[in-house]
This record gives C-alpha cells, structure tokens and sequence, in this order.
C-alpha cells in the first residue's frame, strides 16, 4: 500500500443516492462474520476490528441505504460495525464521538452537522487514538480555517468523502428553470448545516445566473423554510410556503435524509397542486420512478449512499496500517452526483442501485486492498455504466447534467 499522503480531488462521474430519528443516543449492529473472499484477502483477524457510524439517522430514507451498503461491507470484511442516529443535534453529534470511542472503535466514520462539530470530534479522536473520516461533508477551508487547520495536523484524521454542493444546487436550479418554472419555494433542514449552506449557495447562483442572461424573465428563490429532518417538518414548511404565495410555481425541499421531501410532496398532493408545483431534491425516494411518471417529481439528484463505504474503506485501511501519514495532510474525495428527470433515467439507477447493491462482496474487498489513489479513482468512475459493465449487464446513459 502506497502512503495516504497527498491531496487528492476524485474525478469522474459518480454516483451519490439516493429524518425520521431515532429516539434516545442511537442503536448499533454488528456484523462479525466474514465472507469466504473476506477471509482470503486479510492477514489478520479482522473480527476485532470496529468502526463505528455517527450519522443523523440510520432509518430514514437516505440513512437507510448508507446502513445497508455498510453492513454489507462489515460482513465482507469481517469487521463489526456500530451506529449512533444523532439527528444533526450539536451535542448529540459530538457525544455520538465520545461513545463510540468509549464503545472500543478504532475509527469512526462521521456526517457531522456543522464544521464546528469537528473541533470537539478531532480533539476526542486524537485523545483516543482513534481514526477519524466525515462522509457527505468536508470542512471548510475558507469558513473555518482553524478547524481546518486542526484537520490537516491531527495524525488521526483521516479525510473527507463529499459532494459538490454548490454546483448540485445550479443544477436543481437549472432543471426547474429549464421547465418554466420561475417562483421557487426553498425548504431547508437545519440552520448552520455545511452541506445546506452549499447547496443553498448554489440555489442563488443558479437564479442570479439566469436573471443576469434573461432581464425580460426573472426568476425568484424564496427563503428558506426549515423543515428540521422529518416528514412532518417538511408538510409544514410546504404549506407555509405555498400559502405565503399563491403563485409558487416550484418547490425545492433541500434534503436532510428524504423524509422532509415525502412530507413536502403529500403537503403538494393534499393543496391539490401536484399539476402546478414543480418539486426538485437530493436524496432518491424509493418510489422516485413513479413519482417521475406522475408529475410529483420533476427532477432529484442522488445516489450518493456509496458515499460513506468509501469514507469506512479509507478508515478500515488506518486501522489496518496501510494508509499512514495523515499528519499534515487535507486528504479528500470529491464525488459528484447523479440526475435524472425522467422515469427512463430512474429505471436505469433502480437496476443497478436499488435491485442490486453496486459492489459484490468480493469486489468491496478488492477495493479495501487499494492504495487511496486507486481507491479514489474508483469512487471517481462509480455510475450506472460502471455498475452495469461490473454486473455484465448494459445501462443506457441516464442524464448526468454534466
């Protein structure tokens, strides 16, 4: 294994996937035994290997794909796992930080709420000798310098696993505008959150861009409503929204985990607007095929639950000894995301995705045996070709809005 040391931005077409909380500090799973492939890729015994997961919610939509494609890879690797649903509470997150060291992981994989999370986070790592990587964030180098910094020194941070925020918000944007749309509804989940910041950030690029090139046909983005992380939140911040406006002719539910836009599309349903209110989000509902087909859903953004398995392969790899040199270094992997707008686009990601999990046993292990440059060109190429090429199978290419 080649050292984990230099700064690496993945490149490529990738898959990013695509709440309800869990009561009290958060539930947790193991998954000890190894498969057959498993046991002929490690030296050691990796059964008293645990990562733990700090995560908003481990059982809503979103959450649910990223537990299951990292139970899968505990299984393949022989490791156990264990989560904590923190719900994007400041002191829950850091808290989540302190049990699952004092639970006896070697590393820990976290979707923080904000940047300032990191500072208790790292510090609490350091003090524990335990390995550190965020998935679905990445702090902010400009924002929070010092947080940063404190990143790159510490010898057990591992690095970031993300998204580009700001442009996935362009595009939403983008999409909505492309059919007419013009009054824009915006539901955030939680105030301060890195990843809602990027996206909203994105949202006003896309409109300012637009008004700036069609002065005879503007467009408008409310502010936001904050729908938290549940369904309810999201139905309430819908009807606030639409009842504010009467000529809302879209809406964007923002994320937080997909409960929050099921909750905005029934409040859409219920209003009787499904035929005049466009609605665009990140995170693929389970029935998004259908939801394209009917009109519920003009567009999403997703598929990004692979997400977190390569944040726990790299802390897997600390663990192991075969990434090192973390110290002084900003280590990350930038994925971008899939579109689709139209049922024909779904159908192709549901083949490969949903049917199916993208990795094999067998291939999750191969992949935990990689350099981090291999590692990240991997996480770079993930798509709906890519998947169906490792299945034997043919995908058509789904709108990627590249």
């Amino acid at each position: 294994m080649k050292e984990f040391g230099k700064r690496l931005l993945g490149a490529g077409l990738s898959v990013a996937m695509a709440g309800g909380l869990l009561a009290g500090c958060g539930s947790s799973s193991t998954a000890s035994s190894a498969t057959s492939a498993a046991s002929s890729a490690t030296e050691t015994d990796n059964s008293k290997i645990k990562i733990g997961v700090s995560i908003w919610s481990s059982t809503d939509v979103l959450g649910s794909q990223c537990k299951l494609i990292l139970d899968e890879a505990a299984k393949a690797l022989g490791v156990q796992v264990q989560y904590v649903d923190q719900g994007h509470v400041s002191e829950k997150v850091t808290a989540s930080v302190e049990q699952l060291c004092a639970a006896g992981c070697q590393g820990i994989i976290i979707c923080n709420s904000s940047d300032t999370e990191m500072t208790s986070a790292i510090k609490t790592c350091n003090d524990n000798k335990v390995y550190l990587a965020q998935f679905f964030r990445i702090i902010s180098k400009d924002d929070n310098p010092d947080i940063y910094q404190a990143a790159t020194d510490s010898p057990y941070y591992v690095g970031a696993v993300h998204e580009n925020e700001v442009e996935n918000g362009k595009k939403l944007v983008q999409i909505l505008l492309d059919k007419g749309d013009r009054d824009i509804g915006l539901i955030g989940w939680e105030q301060g959150d890195a990843t809602w910041l990027g996206r909203w950030e994105g949202y006003k690029e896309g409109v300012d861009a637009w008004n700036k090139d069609n002065p005879d046909d503007q467009a408008k983005l409310s502010e936001p409503q904050y729908a938290g992380t549940t369904s309810d939140g999201g139905a309430k911040a819908a009807d606030a929204l639409m009842q504010a406006d009467p000529d809302l002719d879209a809406l964007i539910p923002a994320g937080g985990g997909g409960d929050p836009l099921q909750g905005a599309i029934a409040a859409v349903e219920k209003a009787g607007k499904t035929d005049s209110i466009d609605v665009v989000s990140t995170d693929f509902l389970p029935d998004l095929g259908d939801r394209l087909a009917n009109g519920s859903m003009a567009g999403e953004s997703g598929g990004h639950y692979c997400d977190p398995l390569f944040a726990f392969l790299m802390v897997y790899n600390a663990i192991k000894g075969n990434y090192t040199g973390f110290a002084g270094q900003f280590n990350e992997i930038q994925f971008p995301y899939l579109y689709v707008s139209s049922a024909d686009d779904y159908a192709q990601y549901e083949k490969y995705f949903v049917d199916q999990l993208p990795y094999t046993d067998d291939e999750i292990v191969d992949m935990s045996n990689m350099s981090f440059d291999d590692l990240a060109a991997a996480a770079g190429k993930l798509s709906i070709e890519d998947a169906a090429e490792r299945a034997g199978g043919e995908a058509v290419s789904a709108s990627s809005a590249s």
